[in-house]
């Protein structure tokens, strides 16, 4: 071939490559267009949107104080005489044992059970992140000292994988002794192994592409490459299971809270301390633990399929 042809062809190939960045989309925007096709997507997304306003605007309009005892002060409820009034034009969905009005009390507990899962899935998505990072540059650019590194770091998430999920978390907040944060921590921790194995896998296989070794070969630095290239690529599977954690992190403090190794100030409204509040009168107003039950599941219900339908758009083997 003639260098006026390899010239021709080389422009050529340029045109097309040009051409087709201009009609293309990044994988993000591709992602989002499907995220609007999906209903799962969209329903998800109504119930998160609702849950977070309730959470921030909501506490500032309660119609009353959520300590405030004021069925007991006016005489309207006896819990010990088995008198606990249900939903009236004031109260609109009663009053709970000791008095207070459970309306406030639900709008109030939104933001502390969003504070919960937000820091827990911050905490278990910092550390996850960094043991699997560490572990993922390791194995795929240390060579055989990263990978003794990645083995001795893998073991120890192993370790943690092996204990169920619950129990690890149980076991960190009685350790701690019981309070908001340790709460906050002791949910974290259990994710941790999930970001951090995800993270690991996901750097390994970006190490084996093209654009690695084009590095490599032009001198850039492993750890650039890392940091650079590697880990914002292998970011998107772990945003994904982000979402998906927030669910399981507002079921797991709501079970910590209803053991009784959440906040130690029950009068503070949480929707895992109301469920267990609730128990003892389950005969008289059933109400009590259905208010909170149905909220913390449709709020992981809207986690879960925003996650769900994240996970599918990003995913190209999942890809309708």
């Amino acid at each position: 071939m003639t260098m006026t042809g390899r010239k021709e062809r080389l422009d050529r190939l340029a045109e097309l490559v040009n051409r087709d960045d201009e009609r293309g989309v990044s994988l993000w925007q591709e992602a989002f267009r499907r995220l609007r096709r999906n209903p799962a997507a969209i329903i998800g997304a109504v119930i998160l949107t609702a849950f977070v306003l309730v959470a921030l605007v909501g506490p500032f309009f309660v119609p009353y104080e959520p300590k405030d005892t004021i069925g007991i002060r006016e005489g309207l409820v006896k819990s010990g005489q088995g008198i606990i009034p249900g939903a009236s034009a004031e109260h609109w969905f009663g009053y709970d044992h000791q008095g207070r009005d459970v309306f406030s009390r639900m709008i109030v507990g939104a933001r502390q059970t969003l504070l919960v899962g937000v820091v827990a899935t911050l905490i278990g998505l910092t550390v996850g992140a960094l043991i699997g990072g560490i572990a993922g540059a390791a194995a795929g650019l240390g060579g055989r000292w990263g990978r003794a590194v990645d083995n001795a770091l893998m073991r120890v998430i192993d370790m943690m994988l092996a204990l169920p999920s619950l129990l690890l978390a149980v076991s960190i907040a009685a350790l701690l002794g019981a309070s908001l944060s340790t709460v906050m921590i002791a949910v974290g921790m259990v994710s941790v192994p999930v970001f951090a194995r995800l993270l690991r896998v996901s750097m390994i296989a970006q190490a084996n592409s093209d654009y690695v070794l084009a590095a490599t070969s032009l001198g850039v630095r492993k750890p650039k490459i890392a940091l650079t290239h590697i880990v914002p690529n292998s970011l998107a599977p772990v945003i994904v299971q982000a979402t998906l954690t927030l669910a399981t992190a507002i079921i797991e403090a709501a079970a910590l809270s209803f053991l009784g190794l959440g906040n130690p100030d029950t009068a503070q409204p949480e929707w895992g301390v109301m469920l267990a509040d609730a128990q003892p009168y389950l005969g008289i107003r059933p109400a009590l633990a259905i208010f909170p039950a149905v909220a913390i599941i449709i709020t992981a219900l809207g986690f879960t399929l925003l996650g769900e339908a994240m996970r599918e758009a990003l995913d190209p083997k999942l890809r309708k």
